[in-house]
């Protein structure tokens, strides 16, 4: 067996970080309970301390001390269907398996912001927030194990951020970001596929190998060994792991136009990441004899290493507007942009091995998201929002979308509320309903097992993903 013929796929999933969230390629989508009740219309509102995350410019106008803390429960639902998946050599089907909701239950994204008013110019604060996340388990069975079997992606940043307020109309916002990310993630590896190319392609090989595991481990092991090369043989698997500190920075401006009036921009920068960790290779499960996977296992080439892999988050642009209609209503809205065309191919690396990269290809294009939202005061204690959104995904074809991240383009429907419990504190409630299109899968790994310089399956995952989501949000504000 040559070093290149049982292959990992491993770096789709570090592309992968919003599968089970709102928002569209890397971002999560909901850091604050207020804000998602207007469907995230709200940068140029600034209600709370969590304006830290949307336009650090909006603590200008926060009073005293104040403090958000709160979290939103994602209960996603997702299915799969597949429509022709296959293996690399002779394009063989792999075993289907019936569709299956491969996404939690549910998950919980945690947010805590602070400010405080330093004097008429000056606000200080800090924000403690998800940024991204992800977890799928498609299980070690599906028709796409060769792409992906599970997902687990947790991102938590911290953003201190300090306001400056020149006069009435203008305020800046300045923050830094320190970013900390940890992937975990694996694969099936094709070894039936790589054994049924060695049978026909390479038959002195495989009589050579029988010959060795006959002479040095007995008859028990060359028959199993027989029969693993006649087919009787599982999948091998492969885990991954990987964490980094990154830093960034955003900036806001805020022009208040008059006191019910004001406009907003705001920039959030990119932030570089090296994930570095380990990969395991696992044969232990091929046949049921031990002796011949560790064979297997030998000859393959595959050794357990470092891992390595090298990416850039996206940076954001957005422009906002608040008006404030009369003394009930008030109309918001916001337009983003991200740069998620930085992504195009993800180069996966085992150091310090021989063993060549994996290459993904993503292509991604830039996306836009808008989102309108309104607020009504229904009585001094309570104030009532809603508010609807689209969000564009970074794929570009199906061709281009992998299993990591099933994305499309999704509509965003959410209403919430701000019940004043007394003079000083109040709680935040939101619900949302995300509604994605259809997404089809057509996606081939270029790279196969056969492939010098690279690592790969070189499976073809062929499918249709659909998705729902709703999101619940809970957050308490104390102010003094």
């Amino acid at each position: 067996m040559k070093h290149k013929y049982l292959p990992l796929l491993i770096a789709v999933a570090c592309a992968g970080f919003a599968s089970t969230a709102q928002a569209s390629g890397y971002r999560f989508g909901s850091q604050s309970v207020s804000a998602q009740g207007t469907a995230d219309a709200s940068g140029a509102e600034a209600a709370d301390a969590s304006t830290i995350f949307y336009n650090p410019a909006g603590l200008s106008r926060l009073e005293g001390t104040q403090f958000v803390g709160g979290g939103t429960i994602v209960v996603p639902h997702s299915t799969y269907q597949d429509t022709g998946s296959k293996q690399f050599w002779k394009g063989n089907r792999t075993p289907f398996t019936a569709t299956k909701d491969y996404a939690p239950d549910a998950v919980v994204a945690p947010a805590l912001y602070a400010s405080k008013k330093i004097n008429d110019q000056w606000t200080v604060g800090a924000g403690l927030f998800v940024p991204y996340g992800a977890k799928l388990d498609y299980g070690n069975d599906w028709t796409g194990r060769y792409a992906i079997t599970n997902i687990k992606l947790e991102a938590i940043a911290l953003n201190p951020s300090v306001s400056f307020k020149l006069d009435q109309h203008h305020s800046f916002g300045f923050g830094v970001t320190a970013e900390y990310m940890k992937a975990e993630l694996g694969q099936g590896v094709d070894v039936p596929g790589t054994v049924a190319f060695l049978g026909e392609k390479a038959p002195a090989a495989s009589a050579a190998f029988l010959g060795n595991i006959l002479k040095t481990q007995g008859m028990a092991a060359f028959t199993s060994a027989k029969n693993a090369l006649q087919g009787q043989i599982k999948d091998g698997h492969a885990s991954m792991d990987g964490h980094d500190w990154g830093f960034g920075f955003n900036l806001g401006y805020l022009y208040q136009l008059n006191e019910g009036t004001r406009f907003g921009i705001a920039y959030r920068s990119s932030i570089s990441h090296k994930l570095k960790g380990s990969t395991i290779w696992d044969f232990s499960q091929v046949t049921s004899n031990a002796a011949v996977n560790g064979f297997i296992a030998a000859a393959s080439n595959k050794v357990n290493s470092k891992a390595l892999v090298e990416l850039r988050t996206p940076e954001t642009l957005s422009v906002n507007a608040f008006h404030q209609m009369d003394d009930r209503w008030a109309l918001m809205g916001d337009v983003t942009w991200t740069r998620t065309s930085r992504l195009e191919n993800l180069d996966i690396q085992f150091p310090p091995t021989a063993e060549g990269p994996e290459r993904i290809r993503q292509n991604w294009k830039d996306t836009y998201r808008v989102s309108l939202g309104t607020n009504y005061k229904y009585n001094e204690n309570l104030l009532l929002r809603a508010g609807i959104a689209h969000d564009q995904a970074p794929v570009r074809s199906a061709e281009l979308r992998h299993p990591a991240l099933p994305d499309s383009d999704r509509m965003q429907y959410s209403i919430g509320a701000n019940w004043k419990l007394n003079a000083n504190s109040s709680l935040d409630l939101a619900y949302s309903y995300i509604d994605f299109k259809d997404a089809s899968v057509n996606y081939t790994n270029n790279c196969s097992p056969v492939t010098a310089g690279c690592t790969g399956n070189g499976e073809t995952t062929k499918g249709l993903f659909k998705t729902r989501m709703q999101l619940i949000g809970l957050a308490y504000n104390y102010k003094f």
